[in-house]
């Protein structure tokens, strides 16, 4: 009896250990805060504001909402203070600590020649892809064009010319991985520009931008609202506006970092949020050619829960036959604020659709488990 006391006991202090072992390796989340502009380089002009000043408010007021709210998360700062950085050295810092979110804050502005100069007002979030729009393009130019400020921007940025439209078809060809997780983030960081800042919702856009491209982690690029309206200048340069556009940004981070940890502990027993998103599965009928994998089983039991292999997230429908899928057949897909989201195999028996897990894992190193109940998912 006595040497099973001692026993337990000195299990017992080896568990404590080991898990305060394990708090201790436990790796931060890390987010990256990215002023726009800086030094030499203002960044677009109000009557009195500069935006490199205006960025460099917001991104250190986000970080102290971090730094002081949320545990396990790591702030670093490409520059805070007035400093001058290139694109890619942005990108550097973001790769060098193994960032886990990107966010570069910047300011919009029209054209002096524009007659809406004044007027126009809104802020927008940005991810990576391809423009969409002249006005999108026109964006991506103007945040790109810094590169201008450097003697060798030719060799060191890969030819790549902000102001030739050419350029731009590199980032057609990239297969941006994030692209799902940064679409979400900034769908939230809108929402929150319009409920908690009280700014007009110019929506979410994408477009070529380098310092999005050369970040390997999610990534977003916003724009506060237009410095070149007087109204929304002395907003943004105001300590209140600043405050709340932080404010904005730090809630839908919050949501962020949630869904995160969420997605982290896929495999162990979680807290279920349900979904609204409705799920788009593939009927009987056998699609082939060049149709859509939209397909919609007519009924799914009352009460089943069941597990799939997400591994592909895009803003638009692939053929049935798509090379995109690297093989795997039969693909489904189901639809979540504006992202079709591919995947592969389903089943009621967890075990079972790990199998399918590792299978997918190979062929999409993103790949992870989701779990719906009644035709939605839940996590």
């Amino acid at each position: 009896m006595k040497h099973s006391y001692f026993s337990r006991r000195l299990l017992s202090v080896f568990m404590a250990f080991a898990l305060g072992l394990s708090v201790l390796l436990a790796k931060d989340f890390v987010v990256v805060i990215d002023a726009g502009h800086g030094g030499h380089d203002p960044g677009s002009l109000g009557s009195k504001a500069k935006e490199k000043n205006i960025n460099l408010g917001v991104a250190l007021k986000l970080g102290r909402l971090i730094e002081n709210n949320m545990q396990g998360v790591k702030v670093v700062y490409t520059r805070k203070k007035d400093v001058y950085l290139t694109l890619q050295e942005r990108a550097n810092i973001a790769n060098k600590v193994q960032g886990d979110l990107f966010i570069s804050i910047h300011t919009n502005s029209l054209d002096k020649k524009s007659p809406n100069r004044r007027k126009v007002a809104g802020a927008s979030t940005w991810t990576l892809g391809l423009h969409r729009s002249k006005e999108n393009l026109e964006v991506a130019k103007r945040e790109n064009s810094v590169i201008y400020l450097e003697n060798d921007f030719s060799t060191r940025y890969e030819g790549f010319d902000p102001n030739s439209t050419e350029s731009y078809i590199i980032f057609e060809f990239m297969q941006y991985k994030h692209m799902e997780q940064s679409i979400n983030f900034a769908s939230d960081i809108q929402r929150e520009f319009v409920s908690t800042a009280g700014r007009v919702d110019r929506g979410v856009r994408q477009a070529g931008f380098w310092v999005l491209a050369k970040t390997s982690m999610p990534a977003v690029l916003v724009e506060l609202d237009f410095i070149c309206n007087p109204t929304q200048e002395r907003f943004l340069n105001s300590e209140s506006g600043q405050e709340k556009m932080a404010k904005s940004i730090y809630n839908a981070f919050v949501k962020y970092k949630s869904d995160y940890d969420r997605k982290q502990n896929a495999g162990k027993r979680v807290e279920e949020s349900p979904s609204s998103s409705a799920v788009v599965s593939p009927d009987k009928k056998t699609q082939t050619g060049d149709s859509n994998v939209e397909v919609s089983e007519q009924a799914e039991k009352s009460g089943v829960t069941y597990y799939k292999v997400q591994f592909m997230a895009l803003p638009r429908k692939l053929p049935a036959n798509s090379k995109e899928f690297k093989g795997l057949s039969p693909v489904e897909y189901y639809k979540d604020g504006g992202m079709y989201k591919y995947t592969y195999g389903k089943s009621t028996d967890r075990d079972e659709i790990q199998k399918q897990y590792k299978k997918v894992k190979s062929l999409f190193r993103d790949a992870f488990i989701i779990k719906f109940r009644d035709g939605k998912r839940v996590y």
